[in-house]
């Protein structure tokens, strides 16, 4: 029997770097997609990725294509909007035409949940069925490159898959958990003893386990979108109380009214007031429905992220 190819984009990356060895174990052979420097075996040079990209060796024979590889933690950069279109939207469209004319049955999209959005106060969870809402230069140019797949499945017998995961955290996560890390560890205090809101995070070993499991689903729709998640969605502070206990220190939470906190964070940076003080809720209903569970706790994911007795 010949091993199923995948052609996995930023294999090399955070999360390609937890995705590839799952896939792996399950029989697949991992064709990596590289910018350049091809070292292994199955690596694959295609240069820059945007809207001329030559993808036709990197697709050719595979049965699945995984993309992963974006622009992203760059939103102020000059032209960051046109340079994130350009990557996240018109290079994944350009991606899946050629797949779709190599006859690769499926196709699986790692989006952002900012595309739903970036705050469900007073609302019902974000579902994959609401109206695109996307939230800054990175959430649009997801939710372009998802308008564009849903036409590509639609006129072609390729399967798509969209995930939208919320904040992934994991070893050599950057971002806000990054920034969080570091104020725990040098007893930086934090002014969010009092906030209660709900959100939504997911470790990075839940989010390669699910993206593994959805390369290999059946489906009778050409075109699915899942929201993915850990089991449990808790506070800011709760989270960062687990950050600290998963790294065997103590965080510093100062009791801030909420109140007085969100005015001083829309005094000074307003477009960090969903993030830091907002509820962001995910229903998760259709990423269970196919039968997968996340396999690890949120406290045994912070214990793999950040425990340096984790470390193999």
């Amino acid at each position: 029997m010949t091993a199923r190819t995948v052609l996995v984009t930023g294999a090399n990356g955070f999360i390609g770097r937890n995705l590839v060895p799952i896939l792996e174990a399950r029989g697949y052979v991992v064709r990596r997609a590289v910018r350049t420097g091809a070292t292994l075996e199955n690596d694959i040079e295609v240069g820059s990725i945007g809207p001329a990209t030559n993808w036709e060796i990197a697709t050719a024979g595979v049965d699945a294509v995984i993309h992963l590889a974006a622009r992203v933690h760059r939103p102020n950069e000059e032209h960051a909007g046109e340079l994130y279109r350009s990557v996240n939207a018109e290079g994944t469209l350009q991606l899946a035409r050629t797949a779709a004319r190599a006859n690769v049955p499926r196709f699986v999209f790692l989006s952002t949940i900012l595309v739903n959005g970036s705050c469900t106060d007073g609302k019902a969870p974000f579902a994959g069925k609401d109206q695109f809402n996307p939230r800054g230069v990175y959430g649009q140019s997801k939710a372009a490159a998802e308008s564009g797949l849903q036409r590509i499945a639609a006129d072609s017998q390729m399967s798509v898959s969209i995930v939208r995961p919320p904040l992934v955290y994991g070893r050599d996560a950057v971002g806000n958990f990054r920034f969080l890390v570091k104020a725990i560890r040098t007893g930086i205090p934090l002014p969010f003893g009092l906030i209660r809101n709900r959100r939504s995070f997911v470790s990075v070993q839940n989010l390669a386990s699910f993206i593994s499991v959805v390369t290999e689903l059946e489906t009778d729709s050409n075109y699915k979108t899942y929201l993915v998640a850990d089991a449990e969605q808790v506070s800011l502070s709760d989270f960062i109380r687990r950050m600290g206990s998963a790294m065997g220190k103590s965080p510093i939470l100062v009791p801030i009214p909420p109140g007085l906190l969100e005015l001083a964070v829309n005094a000074t940076r307003p477009g960090l007031r969903d993030s830091l003080l907002g509820s962001l809720e995910i229903d998760t209903s259709a990423a269970l429905s196919i039968g997968w569970r996340a396999p690890f706790s949120m406290d045994a994911g912070l214990k793999l992220a950040l425990d340096t007795s984790a470390l193999v």
